[in-house]
């Protein structure tokens, strides 16, 4: 901690920490409170800064990720936009919405207090039964101790309302667990994972992979890019193939599938939500479930015979072994790179199936005694979001952040029960992030301004849990606490919480059939 001290913290109504998507979002919905915005780093733009590489692009179209208010100058290019172009994109929300006057860069959060009432223990802060209460209370709920970089000097800020925007990604690499003298220390060569990666220039990270034999374990969207920029490092007769080590096979679709395949879209309308399980199931969905089901499984399988026709899964031996649903339902469908299976037809990137490994010196063995030797070893392992969390929150919040099973209760996506005068915006997952973070900060922003209330905290208990079961049901991957498959009904929901109209289009054929995305929950729609 820090040579400087603050003797009295700073107050403020509203406090964010952390200045991604989710972060200039909330900024930019409760600037009327003149909140406090702490990033760590120089710059907002959260993973797309930090975690990008240089093949890195968007997995949706452009148009299905931008803010209800602020289109992107191109919105029709049918493109899927770099991470470089994305940040622009950023940038613009950022400077037109006058939103950078609130952010403190370099700014790390490095500890947070609960104060509430003077008379309050820690054994006391977690809510009983009844209401939640207000989220602006008239007097400071939390203390949080700030490290400003270079200085390393720390100061102390009070706010009435915490709103934690760091997300699940970055900052905590969630790494593999070796045997004893089995672990990277043996190795010879150089280990990294992907955040570590993501640091390097395009040069740099050419030059790192050029003429080495790589071995990429994992198989989503940054083990994939990352294949792809190995490969074509090493082209010519002097480079070296990279291969992939897959423990968990996911369904992925080539670039264009979203734009070419009209029942993708299907799955991003209102009538979608008849073919899955929702948390609020009226008569008419228990009169249709028993027919719906069959062709809910119908679909699903259509798009695996259409991927498994259009890809060369079988010859790779890639074909997942559950449905495609499972994959969409828990936000793990990764687009493919135009020349990825280009590339493993020339012999560029192999692919070996594993459910252990470990190092030698030489490189890596499995559990067959097979080993494969290799220079570089880079781990595209995920991140551990759930700890990223807890490590930031005091006990006994830490404790609470996730339930018995295993995924983050939290109401609308936004609000834990048990948790006092705090949010959370950026930790659910659904097809478009951006759409989801905006459209619940947006709610966020009115239930602080007290236009509406929310329900008991046993009610919002209640909801969570069916939202789990439900998650459950749908994919084996539910800990992720993806929404996709219900989104369309948790926004009908949210916005009748704020008294909006649940049904956005012009008429119910739109309604039925088209595609839904954040300009169908613009503010001007409700005036």
């Amino acid at each position: 901690m820090a040579c400087e001290q603050i003797s009295y913290p700073k107050s403020s109504r509203v406090g964010i920490i952390g200045a991604g998507i989710s972060g200039i979002a909330a900024a930019k919905q409760l600037s009327h409170h003149n909140p406090i915005v702490f990033e760590a780093t120089d710059s907002i733009g959260g993973v797309w800064k930090h975690c990008s590489f240089a093949t890195t692009k968007l997995q949706t179209p452009r148009c299905d990720f931008e803010f209800s208010d602020y289109p992107w100058p191109e919105r029709d290019n049918s493109s899927f936009p770099s991470y470089l172009e994305i940040l622009d994109y950023l940038y613009g929300y950022a400077k037109h919405f006058d939103v950078l006057k609130y952010i403190k860069f370099n700014s790390r959060v490095v500890e947070i207090r609960y104060v509430g009432d003077q008379q309050t223990t820690y054994l006391d802060v977690i809510p009983g039964p009844g209401e939640f209460g207000s989220l602006l209370r008239g007097h400071p709920v939390w203390e949080v101790s700030v490290e400003t970089h270079p200085s390393k000097t720390v100061e102390r800020y009070a706010f009435e309302l915490l709103v934690v925007c760091i997300g699940k990604y970055g900052d905590k690499p969630r790494m593999p667990v070796f045997p004893p003298n089995k672990g990277q220390e043996i190795f010879g060569g150089k280990v990294m994972h992907t955040i570590e990666y993501s640091k390097l220039d395009k040069e740099a990270a050419r030059e790192f992979l050029k003429g080495k034999k790589v071995v990429i374990v994992g198989y989503k969207k940054s083990a994939i890019d990352l294949a792809t920029e190995c490969a074509e490092a090493n082209q010519g007769a002097d480079g070296q193939p990279c291969t992939m080590v897959i423990r968990t096979l996911h369904w992925t679709v080539p670039a264009y599938w979203i734009w070419g395949l009209p029942f993708f879209l299907f799955y991003s309308t209102r009538s979608s939500q008849f073919l899955h399980e929702r948390p609020n199931q009226g008569p008419l969905r228990n009169l249709l479930c028993p027919l719906l089901s069959p062709l809910r499984k119908g679909v699903s399988k259509f798009i695996e015979s259409y991927l498994v026709w259009k890809l060369p899964l079988v010859k790779y031996g890639l074909k997942p072994d559950h449905p495609f649903e499972e994959d969409y339902a828990s936000c793990q469908m990764a687009t493919l790179p135009e020349n990825f299976f280009s590339e493993a037809d020339k012999g560029k990137i192999l692919f070996k199936r594993a459910s252990k490994w470990w190092f030698w010196n030489g490189g890596i063995e499995f559990k067959d005694n097979t080993k494969l030797e290799a220079d570089v070893v880079l781990l595209a392992t995920g991140y551990d979001g759930k700890k990223k969390i807890q490590d930031l929150l005091p006990e006994p919040f830490s404790s609470l952040i996730v339930d018995s099973s295993g995924i983050m209760p939290l109401y609308r996506g936004t609000i834990h029960p048990l948790i006092p005068n705090m949010a959370f915006v950026g930790y659910i997952e659904s097809v478009s992030n951006l759409h989801t973070a905006e459209l619940r900060c947006k709610w966020l922003s009115r239930l602080a301004d007290g236009l509406f209330k929310l329900p008991s905290i046993e009610k919002m208990l209640e909801q969570t849990t069916k939202e789990m079961e439900i998650m459950k049901k749908t994919t084996r991957f539910y800990k992720r606490h993806c929404i996709s498959t219900f989104s369309i009904n948790h926004s009908d929901e949210i916005c009748e919480e704020m008294g909006w109209k649940s049904w956005r289009k012009n008429n119910w054929f739109l309604e039925a059939f088209a595609p839904y995305n954040s300009q169908d929950y613009g503010d001007h729609q409700d005036k």
